[in-house]
């Protein structure tokens, strides 16, 4: 996997809601009980039965979403006697299936999930935000959270699991900026020994993101296909691509590059 660093692909405007996005999700992680400490190796059975009664109250659950089906106990918060585990009883809130999409894309599962996502959406969103203008941006960014986790949700409409994270939104971001700047340059850092800096073309960094995402959604080559949602990922970027491309005829081209480039110098061109 390549870890973008930088694009070389200016903006026009200030990307306040891109900003805004980041902002909002670093504070609700900060708000998630026991994960904003997790980094400090706490996780003691009270932080995850409080996580845990939070997690189903605010993520959003593929049977809640497709059957409406409401479980009938819930998580209480609170340990059991003598610490044998988490309590339940019934739920005291009435939790909206619809409304739970939109509080899961804010909601992450640690710190690595978090800022793995806000780097994608810093690098790839100022651009696609200042393409698409600040309201229909938000716009855009919304509709791609609701079609990844429905499109997640239809594949999986038995799971129980909670489905949370930003990451079907920000799919969609990176579905949009391959369509609109595929000829744009990307830093990325290549682990090979050591991490590697290289300059590649958008089509090629979120291309190959594209295919990992599809190869890992069958389950090949990752441990841990059954509790990432890379299904998730596939239909926000298609969505974002194919919300993207009545802009792309009159989306102005980035800038020529300039330096290095596959780790050669890149030869000028000569206008006539």
């Amino acid at each position: 996997m390549v870890i973008p660093v930088h694009d070389v692909n200016p903006v026009r405007r200030t990307p306040v809601v891109t900003y805004a996005l980041i902002a909002a999700n670093v504070l609700v992680f900060l708000y998630m009980p026991g994960l904003a400490d997790s980094v400090a190796g706490d996780s003691s059975l009270s932080q995850l039965c409080h996580l845990q009664a939070f997690l189903d109250h605010y993520a959003a659950v593929p049977q809640e979403l497709i059957h409406h089906q409401m479980p009938r106990v819930v998580p209480t918060g609170e340990v059991g006697p003598g610490g044998a585990g988490c309590v339940v009883g019934p739920p005291t809130y009435d939790k909206s299936p619809v409304l739970s999409v939109f509080t899961a894309m804010f909601l992450h599962g640690g710190w690595l999930h978090l800022l793995g996502n806000m780097l994608f959406l810093l690098i790839f969103g100022n651009n696609v935000e200042d393409r698409m203008g600040h309201v229909r941006f938000i716009l855009f960014y919304v509709v791609c959270g609701y079609a990844a986790s429905y499109g997640f949700a239809l594949l999986n409409d038995d799971s129980g699991d909670p489905l949370i994270g930003a990451s079907g939104a920000i799919a969609g971001v990176l579905g949009a900026y391959l369509v609109l700047y595929p000829k744009a340059r990307v830093w990325v850092l290549v682990p090979f020994l050591i991490f590697l800096p290289l300059r590649l073309p958008a089509w090629l960094v979120l291309g190959f993101w594209f295919v990992l995402q599809a190869v890992y959604s069958s389950g090949e080559g990752v441990s841990d296909a059954g509790t990432v949602a890379y299904a998730a990922h596939i239909v926000g970027f298609l969505a974002g691509m194919l919300l993207a491309w009545p802009l792309k005829a009159g989306t102005p081209p980035p800038p020529e590059p300039r330096g290095l480039l596959f780790g050669r110098k890149a030869r000028p061109r000569h206008t006539w």
